[in-house]
């Protein structure tokens, strides 16, 4: 034994030597990053997988520094941001499950998640992320519902959860952080009403095409907020207080809900650029006090009556179908549809008795006007959208019934 060690002295000697370089290796590459990270990652990275045709975690290779993997940011020896799946990695999406031992990231201040098929329910363990400022996971097949523990996010300012198949109600400890300032929820089955936000510096929620239900209390959104979307919902009760009071909103869909009561003349100063207000039940009659200078408005299939005002005749696309208004067109509305001012004039299905337009007269090619089923003989023949049906005229009786 000691003959071989003697001979082969020079061999064990280069062989320790180069086992203890690697082991310093190693350990220095882990020690850049905190072990409980590390670990972390490690988890995240087990739970999911390359969509075909991606490779993004091709750089995800344990034995180097986790920090220069695409899509992890580190600050120090911890993780800051994780965009997974960072399109700028190239990667088409992910497949899998989100570790709940991604909560261990302890200083994570930033989570993305790109769209592909990602599924099963958001971890419990987010909402252990304290640093927590921008919360992504978007166009996956995300279920399960949103966590109420969520609420302890206290400094989150982004909650996108959009496109994904999630349920139950918005928990109330949601509506409750401070710093929110976007809210996107939109195109999942989330189901009940939506909880009052108190964070006054919120500036777009978009809950759209989701189950939601129940009335909006009055004071139940911030004045600070500009963007609401609440489309394809079930939500009722009376809006116009509400909105009197969100005067910085630039963009306005309730349309296809169940909205009831007057529409406020105030939002019609507003500085919308288009105001959806359609497919709703909206009553009484609509008044603007000053001439409106938003270019769409759409208040069709709703229970609007009383005379058209003429201060909606400088809209370029208007839709007032499908209510009850009633009386004569306004003569301003006429002069600048044949201007081309106006670009669409729907008024088909009310109980309009006249207009004031010369039968010959000639509609410009990019003007477009609908005066169907009135309770009128139509001037001019103009094309109309199919939904209009074929009747011409409304029945007598039904003009005598509702002018009575």
């Amino acid at each position: 034994m000691k003959c071989f060690l003697k001979g082969n002295g020079y061999f064990w000697f280069m062989f320790l030597a180069h086992l203890v370089s690697v082991l310093k290796c190693g350990l220095l590459a882990h020690a850049m990053l905190d072990p409980i990270d590390f670990l972390a990652l490690q988890n995240v990275r087990k739970s999911l997988e390359d969509l075909p045709g991606s490779n993004y975690f091709g750089s995800w290779d344990f034995t180097s520094d986790p920090c220069s993997f695409s899509g992890v940011y580190c600050d120090g020896d911890k993780v800051v941001v994780l965009n997974l799946g960072d399109p700028r990695a190239g990667s088409p999406g992910l497949t899998g499950r989100l570790d709940p031992e991604i909560g261990k990231l302890s200083s994570m201040a930033e989570l993305t998640v790109v769209p592909g098929r990602i599924f099963g329910s958001l971890p419990d363990t987010l909402s252990q992320l304290k640093n927590l400022r921008f919360l992504a996971v978007s166009q996956n097949f995300i279920a399960g519902e949103i966590p109420a523990s969520f609420g302890q996010l206290q400094g989150l300012h982004t909650l996108d959860l959009s496109f994904n198949q999630l349920t139950g109600n918005i928990p109330y400890s949601v509506g409750s952080l401070p710093a929110l300032s976007n809210v996107v929820l939109c195109h999942n089955k989330l189901s009940g009403s939506i909880p009052p936000f108190v964070s006054q510096s919120l500036t777009r929620i978009d809950l759209k095409h989701n189950e939601l239900s129940g009335s909006i209390s009055p004071t139940g959104l911030p004045p600070s907020l500009q963007h609401l979307s609440l489309s394809r919902n079930q939500i009722t009760g009376p809006v116009d207080v509400l909105l009197t009071r969100l005067n910085r909103l630039s963009y306005i869909d309730l349309s296809m809900n169940r909205f009831t009561g007057p529409i406020p003349a105030e939002i019609f100063t507003f500085p919308i650029g288009n105001l959806q207000l359609q497919r709703n039940q909206f009553s009484g009659p609509v008044r603007p006090t000053n001439l409106v200078t938003i270019p769409t408005i759409d208040l069709s299939y709703n229970r609007l009556s009383g005379e058209i005002s003429p201060m909606f005749s400088t809209v370029q696309n208007l839709y007032l179908n499908n209510n009850r208004f009633m009386g004569h067109v306004p003569a301003s509305f006429v002069d600048r549809l044949l201007a081309s001012n106006i670009q669409i004039l729907y008024l088909q299905h009310n109980y309009l008795t006249g207009i004031e337009i010369n039968p010959t007269v000639e509609i410009p090619v990019s003007s477009s006007l609908c005066l169907q089923y009135n309770c009128m003989v139509l001037p001019v023949q103009t094309a109309c959208p199919m939904k209009a049906g074929n009747q011409k005229t409304r029945p007598t009786s039904q003009c005598i019934e509702w002018k009575g």
